[in-house]
């Protein structure tokens, strides 16, 4: 039992970090701003579905996907990156992102590569060389379980934070997001070189 335990717990630890829904919620309450219960759900669970279904096509055909296009995992570092730091720039510009169709957020943004991005695919697939599948398809249900919660109770977190508190948490998570942006651009530059 603890041959399974304890790397399932781990992996469950390291995959909720780094999907950040808690983070990641500013972005929901601004992206679904005067937005119906109705429509928030449906946003949310386009993010859920997406995420989950990238993840669970990356766990089984990621490093096949990558070798096809002949990407290695730091290229795909390189590439995540900027595509976050993006996203934060105009999130700290605008304060939210400029969607023609607010429906898209829970594909793009959120589902991919808020929730979803280099950071999480890369884990799961360390994982998966590290544990196997039982142990990293657990995780996944769990994190993604931990994931809904957080979004279910969008609403009520948000009435606590209130609207001022709600544009602070998002510039704050911006910039944390272009940290974390920069840290995955730094990472597959600094591989590659130490490749050569």
């Amino acid at each position: 039992m603890e041959a399974f335990f304890y790397p399932f717990l781990k992996s469950v630890i390291a995959l909720f970090i780094i999907t950040d829904s808690p983070g990641n919620l500013p972005f929901f309450l601004g992206l679904t701003e005067g937005e119906s219960r109705e429509s928030r759900r449906q946003i949310f669970s386009t993010a859920i579905l997406t995420g989950l279904i990238l993840m669970l096509v990356f766990l089984f055909a990621g490093l096949a996907v990558l070798d096809l296009f002949n990407v290695t995992l730091n290229d795909f570092k390189i590439a995540g990156g900027i595509l976050l730091l993006w996203i934060a720039i105009e999130i700290m510009l605008r304060g939210r992102l400029n969607l023609e169709r607010k429906e898209d957020a829970g594909v793009v943004p959120l589902g991919c590569p808020l929730l979803v991005g280099p950071g999480a695919i890369t884990t799961s697939i360390v994982l998966l060389q590290q544990y196997g599948y039982a142990v990293v398809l657990s995780a996944i249900a769990v994190t993604f379980l931990l994931i809904w919660l957080v979004l279910y109770f969008a609403e009520t977190i948000h009435r606590v934070l209130g609207h001022n508190g709600s544009i602070l948490l998002t510039k704050v998570a911006a910039i944390l997001i272009a940290a974390i942006a920069v840290q995955f651009v730094r990472q597959g530059i600094m591989a590659i070189i130490l490749l050569k």
